[in-house]
């Protein structure tokens, strides 16, 4: 799959293309269900298929700081998993005030004929588009018969009797309920990032922890959990805390902080994968250093019998002193 960046150097596909539009926040069932409705059009046609997206989304350009959503996916785990597709262009505007000014027949012109040259499109059945949302599946249906494209509405993939939607992923990661995001998502809830050093607090009361920067304005969950993490060097079961941690500024930072049982290595400048199996408490202050390292104790002991339960091989013995710290 190929990534293209920015509206200039968007292709002209001389044979033409099959084309889908959205966020694709979390890339849920739904999501892979356009997806593959998408990848298996375009080969029938023998043209390329294509995700078009923007950054940042229109709902977080749109929505005060204090109302901004909480994102499931960065736009690079969003590539991860688009690599994982038949997918072959995944091509992603930036969406500013003048692309957002753009009226319908101004984006169907410009964006889908005169850029892309658009065979197929293929849209959920909310989408809406162009100054003021005025853009709908009715709009786009005229156009494919003005231009000569075909307009394919995929209708909403359910989840028992509702849709299942980004926001609705959100709103059960906010609920604690991890088992109905993963039922959503098609897999557990995870995060990706880069291991940073940190203030290496951890180590000093036998909890080494990985420190992950999430570079995103608003988390979708905060506290603390049991977790399965992905690293070069195989897969491990763990505890994570997650949270906003304070900055020099003045302001806030999310921060990812992993402890790994039975783990002795570096982790430093590795991307790693955190999976969310289960939650085990919401975040705290303590009132000493003594009662944190309790309490990560009793954390880390309520994690690995969840995972015993799960039937996972985790020693049941807590390392208080590990070898090596992360």
């Amino acid at each position: 799959m190929q990534l293209i960046r920015g509206l200039y150097n968007l292709p002209h596909f001389s044979h033409g293309c099959v084309l889908t539009i959205g966020n694709f926040d979390g890339c849920h069932r739904g999501h892979q269900a356009i997806l593959a409705q998408l990848c298996a059009s375009a080969r029938a046609r023998s043209l390329p298929a294509v995700v078009l997206l923007f950054e940042p989304q229109p709902n977080e350009f749109f929505a005060p700081l204090e109302r901004t959503p909480a994102r499931l996916m960065r736009l690079r785990d969003k590539v991860r998993f688009l690599q994982t597709t038949a997918v072959d262009y995944l091509l992603c505007l930036r969406f500013d005030r003048t692309f957002a000014a753009l009226t319908p027949d101004q984006f169907i012109r410009e964006i889908l004929i005169d850029r892309l040259n658009v065979k197929q499109l293929i849209i959920g059945d909310d989408f809406r588009f162009g100054a003021q949302r005025a853009g709908d599946f009715a709009t786009l249906a005229q156009a494919g018969l003005d231009y000569g494209f075909a307009v394919q509405d995929n209708e909403s993939f359910l989840q028992g009797c509702a849709r299942i939607s980004s926001t609705r992923i959100r709103q059960a990661l906010a609920e604690d309920d991890l088992t109905l995001a993963a039922q959503m998502l098609g897999r557990p809830y995870a995060m990706h990032g880069r291991v940073v050093h940190g203030k290496k607090l951890g180590r000093t009361i036998g909890f080494p922890t990985a420190n992950v920067f999430l570079n995103r304005k608003v988390i979708p969950i905060q506290g603390v959990y049991a977790v399965e993490v992905a690293t070069r060097q195989g897969r491990y079961f763990g505890v994570a805390n997650v949270g906003n941690r304070p900055t020099v500024d003045g302001l806030s930072r999310p921060l990812l902080e992993v402890h790994l049982f039975d783990f002795s290595g570096e982790l430093y400048g590795q991307s790693i994968e955190v999976i969310f199996h289960h939650k085990l408490r919401d975040e705290v202050k303590f009132a000493s250093l003594e009662q944190l390292k309790q309490q990560i104790w009793q954390d880390a002991e309520n994690a690995r019998a969840f995972f015993h339960k799960k039937g996972a091989k985790v020693r049941s013995d807590v390392c208080i002193t590990p070898k090596k710290t992360l």
